[in-house]
């Protein structure tokens, strides 16, 4: 990952033009950042330091844990034992099966739990920190691992409640890791950084399903399904303890009065010294934010005045509906419909599995590279597209070709489906997958991030259980025709990001506030430039309190505060050089 990471280069603008008293420092691209910043060191940034990679893969367990629970439940539905333990008994024929009610319950009721936990984990990592509230939810993963492992014969109920449980666990560390990666990564790589959440999810899904498929051949007791539950037991365990040789986020630092120590983890995460311009900038940017935040309130009267921040009821419902897309993309039920679809090649339902996660892990990587090279929109959009077409495929040779009660009757159409949910995971794996995550980390200002990403991760865990509870039901009344509607939802998760969502490539998660609070034209966002610092304090300042005395001459509304400069009065810097070269002077672990 280290290697692949480091091959994630940019093409660098050349410019060498200083303009003594104001200016501005341009990246890759065009995107200019505002400051005075001469006497600063200006050495080239590593691309990634080592601080950085084992950050990245430390926190992104926490993906990796929900990717390995939704792994393994998916197969253990399968296993005879399982099954016998578990389900439902038909007394005509002498089998067992899971109804739709109980396969529901059982897969489902995590979602229910993710979505409380979500909402729980906001308030408690502002309240204990980021850190902290890690290790805490991955030792109430084993408290619910427990309770699902020693569920007693027919004590179907005992598996679900354990599975709550789990939920609580896996929502609060959804929100967790891409939060801490967010106020933690260093700004040219943290889109990559935090999908990363996304490609450990998707690995966990793929390990899963190989350890799935290794017990159920070989065992037939409880064996099949309890190692890997065992197994589980070890990821939350290597995250919960390897969290605390790492420090809080530097954002969470900041706000609680420990500088130094945010800017010692900057400088690590960074691979530079203190005197360097980017940790400066950065630092000046999250203290302008701090101080146009300063107003102390409880905690309820916090969450309400949240809703009527600055734009932020506008990025809470763009929050809330970008996960529930990402849901709504219909990746769940391309593996739901696995089974059917290979079927009719003959192949294993755990083959199934292990082919299509692999090919689901696989193409995240294309994600991590297409995020930092091509940006957030442009990728999500063209990825709407390609789902799009996709969909319409898969629906209408399922619907209009397959032999649905003999998939083996018709070969062809079973190849034709199983390319184009291959084409599908494709599309998803590179964009809306990891990206969401992302664009969601990066939407909220300090102030309220924990509690905005609480809300936008809920909305997921909810739709999520939406449609794990509800497709067994869908499609058999309505069939491969369900597709059509995942179609129609891809249409419109692209046109919300064309409209609504700003391209945040290249920028600090201070910029990105302030372009949301200046109404900055999303498909013009790439051209927007930084003020300098005191116009961007002052800004900052105007918007959060509405202090009339505080704005420009002419300037009549807390939303766009910044006055008009002229051209000539800003001149770019030299431009960032990024390489790929090791961190000078701090190799220390966190």
């Amino acid at each position: 990952m280290a290697s692949y990471l480091k091959k994630l280069r940019r093409g660098v603008e050349k410019k060498d033009v200083v303009d003594g008293a104001n200016n501005s420092v341009v990246a890759n691209e065009g995107v200019q950042h505002g400051g005075d910043y001469d006497s600063y060191d200006h050495s080239p940034l590593p691309w990634l330091t080592w601080n950085g990679f084992f950050m990245g893969v430390l926190v992104s367990m926490g993906g990796f844990i929900f990717g390995y629970d939704t792994g393994q439940i998916s197969g253990f539905l399968g296993m005879s034992d399982f099954l016998e333990r578990y389900g439902n008994f038909n007394h005509k024929t002498g089998e067992y099966y899971f109804s739709n009610v109980r396969v529901g319950l059982i897969v489902g009721l995590l979602s229910i739990g993710t979505l409380i936990g979500a909402l729980i984990a906001g308030p408690v990592a502002d309240k204990i920190g980021r850190r902290w509230s890690i290790f805490g939810w991955c030792l109430v993963f084993h408290v619910g691992n427990i309770v699902q492992i020693s569920a007693p014969v027919h004590h179907w109920y005992h598996v679900m409640m354990g599975r709550f449980v789990l939920g609580l666990s896996v929502g609060a560390l959804s929100l967790m890791v891409p939060m801490y990666m967010a106020e933690t990564a260093p700004f040219h790589i943290r889109g990559a950084m935090i999908s990363t959440y996304q490609l450990f999810i998707t690995l966990g899904i793929f390990i899963a399903a190989c350890i799935n498929y290794g017990t159920n051949k070989d065992y037939t007791d409880t064996t099949q399904w309890r190692v890997p539950m065992g197994i589980g037991f070890l990821w939350p365990l290597v995250l919960g303890v390897g969290i605390l040789f790492f420090p809080d986020t530097p954002r969470y630092d900041f706000r609680h009065g420990r500088i130094e120590k945010a800017k010692q983890t900057m400088m690590r995460v960074y691979g530079v010294s203190e005197q360097h311009w980017s940790i400066h900038k950065e630092l000046e940017e999250i203290k302008a934010k701090l101080e146009a935040e300063t107003v102390q309130v409880s905690f309820m009267r916090d969450t309400i005045q949240m809703f009527s921040a600055p734009r932020m009821a506008f990025r809470l419902a763009l929050g809330v509906g970008l996960q529930m897309f990402q849901q709504l993309t219909g990746a769940n039920y391309f593996f739901y419909y696995g089974t059917l679809i290979f079927k009719g090649v003959t192949i294993s339902p755990f083959v199934t599995q292990l082919i299509l996660n692999g090919i689901n892990f696989g193409c995240t990587f294309i994600g991590l590279w297409l995020i930092e090279n091509v940006g957030r929109r442009k990728s999500m959009m063209i990825g709407s597209a390609w789902m799009f077409v996709c969909f319409l495929i898969f629906a209408s040779v399922g619907h209009f070709s397959l032999d649905r009660d003999e998939p083996t009757n018709t070969p062809k159409s079973s190849i034709a489906l199983i390319v184009f949910a291959c084409f599908f995971i494709l599309g998803f794996a590179t964009t809306w997958g990891p990206m969401v995550w992302t664009i969601i980390g990066e939407l909220y200002p300090s102030r309220y991030r924990a509690k905005g990403m609480a809300l936008a991760t809920a909305s997921n865990w909810f739709w999520n259980f939406l449609l794990a509870f509800f497709t067994n039901f869908i499609t058999g009344a309505i069939d491969f025709r369900y597709g059509y509607v995942f179609a129609g939802c891809n249409i419109l998760g692209g046109l919300i990001v064309f409209f609504f969502v700003l391209e945040g490539r290249n920028r600090t998660l201070e910029e990105l506030d302030t372009m949301y609070i200046e109404h900055v034209v999303p498909w013009k966002s790439t051209e927007w430039v930084m003020p300098a610092l005191d116009d961007f304090r002052k800004s900052s300042i105007s918007a959060y309190h509405r202090d009339v005395e505080t704005r420009p001459e002419g300037v009549t509304s807390g939303e766009t505060e910044r006055s008009e400069e002229k051209e000539d009065d800003v001149t770019p810097a030299p431009a960032l050089h990024l390489h790929t070269g090791d961190a000078p002077a701090n190799k220390d672990m966190f």
